[in-house]
């Protein structure tokens, strides 16, 4: 048997690389080196600022192959005054790992390596088993999973099914998977009246108005009652900015934002049509200029309940006894990406802490999480 690799040190090990994004750090270089010596191929495939790494055990073209998605790079650490403990200095204690991506999502990356580095070597399968690490998950995600998927592509790469290893568990381990995520759309409104005098309000035609108006309306408005598999769309106001400090002056401008997560009986392009139909009427009602523009960071999606998910909640229960709820909930993931290439569930550990001060998690649940990827590598092959 080859020997073990702790996947809680290497935890330890990707948390002491200050990965912030778009920064390497030595974060994925380290994954290089470890699963290089383990026989996997491996291939940087930066692009832009962003470094990615692609790494094969198997062959290519391979008639089986199980593919792992994640990231080494992590939020800012904030205040780092306010942390007990380095943000990244990876303390053990208390039962736990400490710093910056503990939870979100060094753990889980070290635990699928270490889990497959034992898997191919113990059992060699007839098949391929693929890694595609990014160090842009938490930035604008252009030149993250999308190039190594480009990259795929072109090489004549791929993943039969993948696993994505966020953090997907509210409380304890083994709760809940991924099958799926609802979409995400910002918009922004620059609404423009005329300046003026406010003891005087009929020389001038005040923006906040109008802007008032159009929040009230978009914030008020029912997007849908949900799906089978979606929770309600819906829409927030994120902020409203005028910037007017005088008391006496109509302002001549008003900008806002809000965010829309929506399921699937909605796309960006159906909303986007939404918000400027509901921006024209306002315009016209206050006679104002009002600009639209729109951000769509990923369409809802979702992997139909199968075997895939099936093969996941199987190795979960056998691991804590519990059966995993499907879950759509949350925010975005790169698993938004890797849909387009072959059908995509996302199962790890509990995220309680991520992007929080003092982020942590439980060494237990690391050796958890690694026996439950060595065991779905395991059925998944046969």
């Amino acid at each position: 048997m080859a020997p073990q690799v702790d996947a809680a040190e290497l935890t330890k090990s990707l948390i002491q690389c200050a990965s912030v994004t778009p920064v390497e750090g030595g974060a994925l270089s380290l994954l290089d080196k470890l699963l290089t010596e383990a026989g996997f191929e491996c291939t940087r495939v930066d692009r832009g600022e962003v470094c990615n790494l692609f790494a094969r055990w198997g062959t290519k073209g391979a008639n089986k192959s199980f593919g792992f998605n994640g990231h080494t790079d992590v939020v800012p650490v904030g205040d780092e005054a306010a942390w007990s403990v380095p943000p990244f200095g990876a303390v053990e204690k208390d039962g736990m790992i400490w710093g910056r991506g503990a939870t979100d999502m060094k753990s889980g990356v070290a635990a699928f390596a270490a889990a497959a580095i034992e898997f191919v070597q113990d059992m060699p399968p007839d098949g391929a088993v693929i890694l595609t690490i990014t160090g842009d998950e938490e930035g604008d995600a252009i030149d993250g999973t999308t190039a190594l998927l480009d990259y795929m592509a072109e090489a004549g790469e791929r993943m039969d099914v993948c696993l994505v290893g966020e953090p997907t568990c509210p409380n304890e381990m083994g709760e809940m998977m991924k099958i799926g995520r609802r979409g995400s759309l910002s918009a922004w409104f620059t609404v423009t009246g005329v300046q003026g005098h406010s003891a005087y309000p009929h020389r001038a035609n005040n923006p906040l108005n109008a802007m008032v108006r159009l929040m009230d309306t978009l914030a008020s408005a029912e997007l849908d009652q949900g799906t089978e598999h979606f929770d309600a769309s819906t829409l927030a106001v994120v902020t409203i900015d005028t910037g007017n400090a005088a008391t006496n002056v109509i302002p001549a401008q008003s900008k806002a934002c809000v965010n829309i997560r929506f399921n699937d009986s909605h796309s960006g392009a159906s909303l986007s049509a939404w918000l400027e139909e509901e921006a024209a009427k306002v315009r016209e009602a206050f006679g104002v200029g009002i600009d639209l523009k729109v951000k769509i960071s990923g369409e809802s999606f979702i992997t139909p309940p199968g075997e895939l998910s099936s093969l996941i909640a199987k190795s979960v229960q056998a691991e804590t006894g519990r059966v995993p709820e499907m879950s759509t909930t949350g925010g975005t993931s790169d698993a938004r990406f890797v849909m387009k290439h072959c059908p995509v569930v996302e199962f790890g550990l509990v995220g309680k802490t991520m992007h929080q001060v003092d982020e942590r998690v439980e060494t237990a649940q690391i050796h958890q999480l690694k026996a439950i990827y060595k065991r779905i590598l395991g059925d998944y092959f046969g």
